[in-house]
């Protein structure tokens, strides 16, 4: 199953085990972690670029498919009201269409996925889904990250072609499998982070309630942080039609 990379709606699933865990195995039991059928959320979002500082605020909903694939809805509140919708696909790439301030609707193609989404240090990658069976994994060994004893997995993709990375490495807890940190390498380099704070169970679903991207040389960096969330409410599937953008 895939499942959005910066989804902030993860994962409680045990993985104490008495035995050595390989990368795969590790990845595997994140994947098969529990997740709601739909979801809403309100997001602040700062932008800091060196003394520049830019807020914004947007609301997020997801709901699942007949084919258990992921829909998600970002709309913009404040400055503007862009709005991007995308929609995952287990065998494929996913559908992301923009919907600019102008009412203008346009298909991000897969050349734009280094792009940095509303001018934040999130690429427009980082808003996909991620299908485990499309990636090569070695297990690193034990690290600590947040404070948190985890498992060190790094991940290659197995098909050269448009993705924006040479490779992740994830820090998946050793309590829970909770991943709490990802770092991203592009041409060979640490080029930044993403780190999950603030985590709290709702609903029975871990959520972390401030997500940071930070670049590697410190200059710069996007803080989410997410209220009212809700679990497992309707949501209309009408919503996340790519018609309801205009």
């Amino acid at each position: 199953m895939k499942k959005l990379i910066f989804s902030i709606l993860i994962m409680l699933f045990s993985c104490h085990v008495l035995f050595a865990l390989t990368g795969r195995e590790i990845m595997e039991k994140s994947d098969a972690l529990p997740e709601p059928d739909s979801a809403s959320s309100k997001v602040f979002m700062k932008i800091k670029k060196g003394a520049r500082v830019m807020n914004k605020e947007f609301n997020m909903f997801m709901k699942k498919s007949a084919k258990d694939e992921d829909r998600v809805l970002i709309k913009f509140t404040k400055p503007t009201k862009i709005q991007l919708l995308t929609h995952s696909h287990d065998n494929g790439d996913d559908d992301q269409w923009l919907r600019l301030s102008s009412g203008r609707v346009k298909r991000i193609a897969s050349s734009d996925k280094d792009k940095p989404f509303v001018n934040s240090h999130f690429f427009y990658e980082d808003m996909e889904s991620r299908d485990i069976d499309d990636y090569n994994y070695k297990y690193l060994g034990e690290s600590t990250a947040l404070d948190e004893k985890c498992y060190k997995v790094e991940s290659v993709r197995k098909k050269s072609g448009s993705r924006v990375y040479d490779k992740t490495i994830v820090f998946a807890r050793k309590s829970d499998c909770f991943v709490v940190r990802i770092d991203f390498y592009k041409n060979g380099r640490l080029l930044k982070y993403l780190e999950n704070y603030k985590i709290k169970k709702i609903s029975g679903i871990l959520t972390p309630m401030k997500v940071v991207m930070m670049q590697a040389n410190q200059m710069g960096g996007t803080m989410l942080r997410v209220t009212d969330v809700k679990y497992n409410r309707k949501v209309s599937a009408a919503l996340f039609n790519k018609e309801s953008l205009r």
